[in-house]
């Protein structure tokens, strides 16, 4: 498959939550959360956003760097957990806001938690080379503060709120080819459940991450006829520095190869690669091979491979 990255856009609620503030309301300091986490600050939603304000905004922020369109947008697909309805789903809701109710566009929701995004971009591609759809808009959004347990001091400090955003379209380049390894078994144990809200074994979801991530990229790269040297960034979902560091070690893969931006967000699942693509966007113009890494409860997991 060959697809195009048009542009892409984030949105980050303005109200930061510092490790300080939590010392106020738990047992905590910003020390233990650094040291175990990496993560520094997280944004929550201001008064009166929800998740899909979230995506309409990144969507906007895409759509007006890319000077698209928006008309041309045909598909729109949303990673999310946290819608606040069973339906409509978020992307019938952005469909609304971006004024496409009278067009022939599809959307609809993808729930594969924190590997939402790279679901998403391989099922979005796949429609893109096989239908009539033309452009695509993909967003991950996440208003993780509402699934929260506020009192349990392993996860309330790990998830922030935002969303990300990524046009694409298909493409005749051979340049522009995507390659994508996507799979998922069941956790029947209670591993990592929202059932209403997120509850954890935090040592097994990190044996899981570590394990699981390098297998991944290996796989992803194996099915591209691709080596690692070869790719110019790893961009991988942004749960947990340690784990992040522990795939460096065990690939023998210098950290500057990964981009990293959970001191300042925290885990907003499905956004979180979305996110570190538009910021490194921001300040890169030139052309890249990367590839995209996440897991996820599910539990799911996914790499994908292509040009930005």
């Amino acid at each position: 498959m060959k697809i195009k990255v048009i542009s892409t856009g984030k949105y980050v609620p303005s109200r930061v939550v510092s490790n300080a503030d939590f010392e106020k309301t738990i047992d905590t300091s910003d020390e233990w959360i650094v040291t175990r986490t990496g993560i520094k600050r997280r944004h929550f939603v201001n008064e009166n956003e929800n998740v899909v304000d979230l995506a309409y905004n990144a969507a906007i922020d895409a759509i007006k760097k890319g000077h698209v369109d928006v008309n041309e947008i045909d598909l729109i697909i949303v990673a999310t957990i946290t819608n606040q309805v069973r339906t409509p789903s978020v992307a019938n809701l952005v469909q609304a806001r971006l004024g496409l109710n009278q067009k022939n566009v599809m959307t609809f929701d993808m729930n594969a938690a924190c590997s939402g995004f790279v679901y998403a971009l391989e099922v979005a591609s796949s429609l893109l080379n096989s239908s009539y759809h033309k452009k695509a808009l993909i967003i991950g959004s996440e208003h993780m503060s509402s699934i929260i347990d506020f009192t349990d001091r392993g996860t309330c400090i790990l998830f922030g709120d935002g969303a990300g955003a990524m046009i694409v379209e298909k493409s005749q380049n051979k340049t522009d080819e995507v390659f994508f390894y996507n799979a998922s078994k069941g956790d029947d144990e209670g591993i990592l459940w929202i059932n209403p809200i997120v509850k954890m074994d935090g040592k097994e979801v990190y044996k899981f991450a570590t394990d699981i991530m390098p297998k991944a990229i290996i796989e992803v790269l194996n099915r591209a006829n691709l080596r690692l040297e070869e790719i110019d960034l790893i961009i991988p979902h942004q749960a947990n520095l340690r784990i992040i560091q522990s795939v460096s070690k065990s690939m023998n893969l210098p950290m500057d190869k990964f981009l990293v931006n959970i001191d300042e967000y925290g885990n907003t699942s499905s956004a979180s690669i979305p996110i570190l693509i538009d910021e490194y966007k921001e300040k890169n113009k030139e052309n890249k091979k990367v590839l995209l890494v996440g897991f996820g409860g599910g539990f799911t997991w996914g790499a994908a491979i292509l040009n930005l």
